[in-house]
């Protein structure tokens, strides 16, 4: 049985990892290479590095910052944010990340999904989705993009199946309604999207105990989960996160 991974996520804006609630109200906390190093010692899966700003202010990320990542952990990562195009995804994979995250370039242009696939390898192309609930949509949930700031109509459970059949080799749910709470996952969009796709769903915002990542796993069906304000606030080690997954029987890698 594959092991469920715990990934720590850092939010860079202006070279600075930062923390939120729903996407607002951002503290900074620190260095993006220094705390991703410590994460990396400290037993996390995977990291995810989020540009929050890059593509609201229409820039490029900051590749000095992912070569710099690169050059100091020793486990894979994700980088998202100021992706436009296939020569973005290029030069990210170039400076030493595994992943790309594509969100609103994606809802944009979700022929990038397949492009970067057809490139770089499925498991190369991560779909970022930021959904909010909205009882219109025939799942309950609708697709946002630009840190929350843009509505699409988009279906949440329409988009990401057509994701995955694009090429997209695992899909982020950051729930909006959750993001920076600490109150749990979404677990009912987690879930749906989990059961409806056949690639490795991460669930993502809301973490604030292991035990929530533990129904992540076990009732949202996801394959990983991302942490963040539980982690960076020190409230909670990657160490201790594991061993309650372990206490509570979700497969989990100890050794680091």
């Amino acid at each position: 049985m594959l092991t469920k991974r715990v990934i720590p996520c850092l939010d860079v804006r202006d070279g600075r990892v930062t923390k939120g609630v729903k996407f607002k109200h951002n503290v900074d906390l620190g260095d993006p290479v220094e705390m991703a190093v410590a994460y990396s010692e400290g037993g996390a899966d995977e990291l995810v590095f989020y540009d929050i700003t890059a593509s609201a202010e229409r820039r490029p990320i900051d590749i000095g910052m992912v070569e710099a990542v690169a050059r100091a952990v020793r486990i894979p990562f994700a980088v998202g944010g100021g992706i436009s195009t296939l020569a973005d995804m290029e030069r990210v994979i170039l400076a030493g990340a595994e992943k790309i995250s594509v969100n609103s370039l994606a809802v944009k242009n979700p022929e990038i999904i397949r492009e970067g696939a057809a490139a770089f390898g499925r498991q190369c192309v991560v779909l970022g989705m930021d959904p909010v609930r909205n009882a219109k949509c025939p799942c309950g949930y609708e697709i946002t993009t630009r840190g929350f700031r843009e509505m699409t109509g988009l279906d949440a459970v329409e988009w990401a199946k057509r994701a995955a059949d694009l090429g997209a080799g695992e899909i982020v749910v950051n729930s909006v309604d959750a993001d920076g709470t600490r109150a749990g996952f979404e677990l009912e969009i987690t879930r749906k999207i989990a059961d409806a796709v056949n690639v490795p769903v991460v669930a993502s915002g809301g973490a604030g105990l292991p035990a929530h990542l533990v129904a992540a796993f076990n009732e949202g069906h996801a394959d990983a989960a991302i942490v963040a304000g539980m982690v960076h606030s020190g409230d909670f080690t990657i160490a201790e996160i594991k061993k309650e997954l372990v206490a509570a029987n979700v497969p989990t890698r100890m050794s680091w």
